[in-house]
């Protein structure tokens, strides 16, 4: 995909945390660039271990969807700045020291800096916890991202939808994802309605 230019207002920044559900991540990314959607990619340390062990790839094929990957160490990257507009920013998956970190407002991480402007700039922000059970720490640092306006998707198996492998339910918490930027997407079919 081509270079981003860093005024084009459509990009989405998909951060990948070192939670379990990297194939949710790589499922995001490249539904984004199959829509024609800029993604500016950054993965942290954990994350790169949970790629290879979960999905088999190593961040360079992940990035290859992307349309720029920055270094989690680089807080001079373009999208540490609220100057640099986004259409959005999504965590996935989300692990509960980075919801920690977001809710708190830290940011000594490229990934955990971008939260916070997205936050401090009122953009969209999705975050994907993906643990469970969930402690009542968790529950309040995910509250308290849901106070301040981020979107907590967590990666909750669909059933209605009669998934037929993991990768039916991956493609659907992809499109949930996608759904909160409103980014079309063929990825799962929505509820139709009939007897509960």
């Amino acid at each position: 995909m081509e270079g981003w230019n860093l005024t084009d207002s459509r990009a989405v920044v998909i951060g990948v945390s070192g939670a379990s559900g990297a194939p949710i991540a790589v499922r995001v990314v490249g539904a984004l660039a199959d829509a024609g959607v800029p993604v500016a990619l950054v993965v942290s340390d954990g994350a790169r271990t949970v790629l290879r062990e979960e999905s088999g790839i190593e961040v360079a094929a992940l990035s290859a969807r992307a349309t720029r990957t920055f270094d989690d160490h680089d807080l001079t990257a373009p999208i540490a700045s609220g100057s640099v507009p986004t259409r959005g920013m999504a965590i996935v998956p989300a692990s509960m020291n980075t919801v920690a970190k977001v809710a708190l407002g830290l940011g000594d991480s490229l990934l955990l800096r971008a939260a916070q402007v997205h936050l401090k700039e009122r953009r969209p922000l999705v975050v994907v916890p993906r643990e469970t059970p969930v402690s009542a720490i968790h529950l309040r640092h995910l509250a308290t991202l849901a106070e301040l306006g981020a979107i907590v998707l967590p990666a909750s198996p669909p059933y209605y939808t009669h998934p037929k492998s993991v990768d039916d339910q991956t493609d659907f918490l992809a499109g949930k994802v996608l759904d909160q930027f409103g980014v079309a997407h063929t990825l799962y079919r929505g509820w139709k309605g009939g007897a509960v």
